[in-house]
């Protein structure tokens, strides 16, 4: 779960002959199933359940024509904003995975004050809010109170296992693991893009957290 292969409707997947190639070698890694989850962005992206669908509907035709053995569903990526925030507060259905799941994600540098308020708004509508990689987020590095009361909370967390390979940087490696070892990650993602992340997930096998996430249990395995 958590990867941008419908192409052209947000950063991830530019053209359908991109996003085949990229399930092929996804597929060839071993995964049987795919929840891609294009960006929701009020500003940047504006995707939609019926463009995402659409999207979705375009890709498992040219897999199947493809002869591709690989289930693909889709949900989105939510950026936690007033917009948002607003959505969640007036009932507006959202794209959700497995267990009424919803990825939702922050800018990296600067905490929004919405934040907590928006994990407990999902959490009332009934919602089930899957925090997309913390360990990018550089405020949350450097604030140990508010670590402490997402761990509290139980929120559930999504690591990017690039995150392991010192893809996005040694802190960000640092603090991957290190939630890890606090025991609320319950999500493992790609969060693939394009061919830089495939090729970088190919080296997750030599890292030192492998032989851990390969013992641990995940959510990912009922989705």
């Amino acid at each position: 779960m958590h990867s941008h292969l419908i192409p052209g409707i947000d950063d991830g997947s530019k053209t359908m002959e991109e996003s085949l190639t990229l399930i092929r070698e996804l597929s060839d890694l071993g995964l049987s199933k795919l929840i891609t989850t294009p960006h929701v962005m009020s500003e940047y992206y504006r995707n939609t359940p019926e463009t995402i669908q659409m999207g979705l509907e375009d890709l498992r035709r040219a897999v199947k024509k493809e002869g591709l053995d690989i289930e693909i569903e889709a949900a989105a990526e939510y950026y936690m904003d007033e917009i948002f925030l607003e959505k969640v507060k007036s009932g507006e259905k959202l794209l959700s995975f497995g267990d009424n799941y919803v990825l939702v994600e922050t800018g990296f540098i600067n905490k929004p004050q919405m934040l907590l308020e928006s994990f407990f708004q999902m959490e009332m509508a009934g919602y089930k809010p899957v925090f997309a990689h913390p360990e990018r987020y550089q405020y949350l590095i450097a604030d140990k109170k508010l670590q402490e009361e997402i761990l509290e909370r139980n929120i559930l967390l999504q690591v990017n296992m690039l995150s392991l390979t010192g893809f996005y940087s040694k802190h960000v490696k640092d603090f991957a693991e290190s939630l890890i070892d606090t025991g609320n990650v319950r999500f493992l993602g790609s969060d693939c893009h394009n061919q830089r992340y495939v090729d970088m997930l190919k080296t997750l096998s030599a890292t030192r957290y492998y032989s851990k996430i390969k013992e641990s249990s995940w959510l990912n395995t009922q989705l």
